[in-house]
C-alpha cells in the first residue's frame, strides 16, 4: 500500500520527537519514499544528521537555507508528496495551523499542502485540556483531507500521568494507510471471521488447527482502510489491530473475541443482520467433543475412544439467511481436487463468492506471511491472485468482491 508513496514528515518542538526516527524507518521498511521538514526547536530532541541519514535526503529546517534544493522548499515538498505528517504536533504548531500562521519550514509547508494530512499532537495533559489548544484541534479535524489523531493518556516526560501523549508510530502507520486509501467500502458494514476455534476437551486441552488468523486480519484492515465499519469475529490469536484513536470521525473497528465453534456461529447469528457483506475466513472446527471433561483426562495404557459431534457450518447458515442486499463471502483450504471442492461449497452453501487456497502451493495457507488464491463467483466468475503477502491478498479480494 505504501509502495512508491511519497510521504513527507514534517517534526515540532517536542519531547515525543525522539519517536520520529523509529516512524521513518517504518514507513521506508514500507516502500515509501519519506522527506522531512521540522521546525527550529525540533532539532533540539532529534539530531538533523539522525533524519538525513535515515531518510536520504536533506532536511527543510530553515526557509531561507541556501542548501535548499529550491527557493520555494514549502512549495515543492508538497507538490512532491502524497501524504504529510505532523507529529509531533505541539500546542504551539496546533494553534498555529489551525490559525494560518506559516512562519517557519513547517508551517510554510502545511499551508501549502492540499493533499491528506495526518496529525500527531503531543504536549503535557495542562496544555492539552487548554481551550486554546482543543479549538485549534477540532477545528483541524474539521478539515478536508485532515486526520487529526488525538492524544493518548499515560506518563508524560514532565512527570505527571494524563493524557498528553502522542500516538505510537505504529497507531500513526495505521492513520497513515487509512488516509491514503480511498474510500471504496464507505458507508458498508462488514462482518468477518478469523482466526482457529478451539474446542475444549478438558481443562487443559482443546481441539484445534494451525490458522494464526493473519488472512482474516488483514482482510479486516483493509476493509476499514476502505471506509467500512467493520465487525471482526476473532478466535484465539496473538494478532491486534493498532487502534486509532482521533478526533476526525473514523469508521468503527470492532474486534469481538470468542473461543469457540459454538460462540463463533452466535455471535455471527448476531451481527450478521446488520451487516452488508459477511467474510467467513476463519478456520472453524467441523468437529467438537461430546462432552468436555470436568477433570484432566489421564493418560492411560489402551486407547480411549473421543466421541465428536458436527458443529454448525456459519457459512452455510448465513448462505441460507443472507437477505438480498447481502453478500456472503467464503474460503476454503483444500489439499485435493480444490476446484471442484470449492465450486461445490460456493454452490452447496448459497455462497456469492468463495476465496480458494491450497496446503500444495508452497507459501500459503496457516502461519505464512503470503498466501495464493482463486476467486470463485455464483455467476461464473474466477481471479487468481498469485503469491503475494497477505496484505496484498486482501487488497485483490476486495478488488474483487467489490466489483
Amino acid at each position: 500500500m505504501l509502495s512508491g508513496k511519497h510521504i513527507l514528515v514534517g517534526i515540532s518542538g517536542g519531547i515525543a520527537a525522539y519517536k520520529i526516527p523509529e516512524l521513518i524507518r517504518m514507513l521506508i521498511k514500507a516502500g515509501a519514499e519519506v522527506r522531512v521538514t521540522t521546525t527550529r526547536h525540533a532539532l533540539e530532541f532529534v539530531t538533523e544528521l539522525t533524519l538525513r541519514t535515515l531518510s536520504g535526503a536533506p532536511v527543510y529546517s530553515d526557509v531561507f537555507a541556501a542548501i535548499n534544493a529550491h527557493a520555494t522548499e514549502h512549495i515543492s515538498l508538497p507538490d512532491w508528496a502524497d501524504l504529510m505528517i505532523v507529529a509531533p504536533a505541539t500546542s504551539n504548531v496546533l494553534g498555529k495551523m489551525a490559525a494560518g500562521i506559516a512562519d517557519d519550514a513547517l508551517t510554510t509547508t502545511f499551508a501549502a499542502m492540499r493533499k491528506p494530512v495526518v496529525v500527531a499532537p503531543a504536549m503535557n495533559d495542562k496544555m492539552y485540556q487548554h481551550p486554546a489548544t482543543q479549538q485549534a484541534m477540532h477545528t483541524l479535524a474539521a478539515y478536508p483531507d485532515m486526520l487529526m489523531m488525538d492524544c493518548v493518556s499515560g506518563d508524560l516526560a514532565c512527570g505527571t500521568n494524563g493524557k498528553g501523549r502522542m500516538a505510537e508510530p505504529e497507531q500513526i502507520m495505521e492513520a497513515v494507510r487509512y488516509a491514503l486509501t480511498p474510500k471504496t467500502l464507505r458507508g458498508k458494514r462488514i462482518m468477518l471471521t478469523a482466526g482457529p476455534t478451539q474446542e475444549k476437551l478438558d481443562p487443559v486441552r482443546y481441539l484445534s488447527n494451525y490458522s494464526t488468523g493473519k488472512m482474516g486480519y488483514a482482510l479486516a484492515r483493509e476493509a476499514w482502510y476502505r471506509g467500512a465499519e467493520v465487525t471482526l469475529i476473532s478466535g484465539p490469536t496473538h494478532l491486534s489491530i493498532p487502534a486509532v484513536p482521533a478526533l476526525t470521525t473514523l469508521p468503527a473497528l470492532n474486534i469481538v473475541s470468542v473461543c469457540s465453534a459454538s460462540e463463533m456461529y452466535e455471535a455471527a447469528m448476531q451481527h450478521f443482520p446488520a451487516s452488508d457483506t459477511a467474510v467467513m475466513c476463519a478456520a472453524v472446527a467441523d468437529y467438537a467433543p461430546q462432552q468436555e471433561s470436568a477433570v484432566k483426562i489421564k493418560r492411560i495404557e489402551h486407547e480411549i475412544q473421543l466421541p465428536l459431534r458436527a458443529n454448525k457450518d456459519i457459512a452455510a447458515a448465513l448462505g441460507e439467511r443472507k437477505q438480498a442486499h447481502q453478500t456472503v463471502v467464503g474460503f476454503a483450504l483444500e489439499t485435493d481436487h480444490e476446484e471442484q471442492h470449492a465450486l461445490d461449497k460456493l454452490a452447496h452453501k448459497h455462497l456469492d463468492w468463495l476465496v480458494l487456497n491450497s496446503l500444495r502451493d508452497a507459501g500459503a495457507g496457516f502461519g505464512t506471511d503470503t498466501n495464493k488464491v482463486t476467486i470463485f463467483g455464483s455467476k461464473g466468475q474466477k481471479k487468481e491472485c498469485p503469491l503475494l503477502s497477505k496484505e496484498a491478498i486482501a487488497t485483490c479480494i476486495w478488488d474483487t468482491i467489490s466489483l
